[in-house]
């Protein structure tokens, strides 16, 4: 009678020691471009976000909105586009608080939101995303005092003015915005942030989303990824110093975090 051959258990158990490092050798690899193709997700939404605010630019004589009505981005975009999906970079697509909550803060991989009833009057019950708008533009109306005595006069207030591919306007962050200064400090840990009474500062938008970059809009609706130590750089408002302490031209040079330091200087 003919014998039948089987695999002996050395033999299966090399065939599965193989697999395992070939898993252990391709995953990494798998994971690299699924986050490269998140971030390229991002980017589209980016170049979507700029045509959204080039069309209401237009159809208010290049103006932005007022910001003096308390309604946000959420609501006075909301007539120009009809996908709640572009709220969100596809590396933080889950909500902080699904069941709603006065301040659901997001962090580099979880969106914000979503806000609760508490924050109708506003226009963001059940809102969330994952961008937010800088602070410093809009166009406040004359002869209305900011109630956080805010200087008005740096901000920018329309779309063409010089030098707006460095001027940010939207971009990667954990709230639905930041009012960003030149000696805001960065996070001292990764993902943390403090909030202050305006909302969260620079360290809203310095996370590290996109191995050590983050997806941003600018107020000529150029779109490009920004290295974080890169944010400092930016001109967020009229007088904003982009030569400041948080730069490779001050004197002595900055001590990042620890978690920043090896990122690229700007």
């Amino acid at each position: 009678m003919r014998k039948q051959r089987a695999f002996t258990l050395v033999e299966l158990l090399v065939v599965i020691a193989i697999i395992a490092l070939l898993m252990s050798i391709l995953m990494p690899a798998i994971a690299r471009v699924r986050q490269q193709a998140r971030t390229v997700a991002c980017m589209s939404n980016m170049n979507q976000w700029g045509k959204i605010f080039t069309m209401y630019t237009m159809d208010n004589e290049d103006y932005f909105a007022t910001g003096s009505t308390g309604k946000m981005w959420t609501t006075w975009l909301a007539p120009y586009y009809n996908d709640p999906e572009l709220h969100l970079c596809p590396t933080a697509s889950k909500p902080a608080a699904p069941e709603g909550s006065l301040l659901p803060t997001g962090s580099k991989f979880i969106a914000w939101g979503a806000f609760d009833s508490t924050m109708a009057m506003y226009g963001l019950e059940g809102v969330y995303g994952s961008y937010g708008m800088n602070g410093h533009v809009s166009n406040p109306l004359p002869g209305i005092p900011d109630p956080f005595g805010r200087d008005l006069t740096k901000n920018w207030r329309r779309a063409n003015v010089n030098g707006a591919n460095n001027i940010p306007l939207f971009l990667d962050c954990i709230w639905i915005g930041g009012v960003v200064e030149d000696d805001d400090e960065p996070p001292q840990y990764d993902d943390t942030c403090y909030f202050g009474p305006l909302g969260t500062n620079m360290q809203g938008f310095c996370i590290n989303r996109h191995n050590a970059f983050i997806n941003g809009l600018f107020v000529d609706s150029s779109s490009r990824k920004i290295g974080l130590k890169e944010l400092w750089t930016l001109k967020w408002h009229r007088k904003f110093d982009t030569n400041g302490d948080w730069t490779s031209s001050s004197e002595p040079p900055p001590v990042w975090p620890k978690w920043m330091q090896s990122f690229q200087d700007y």
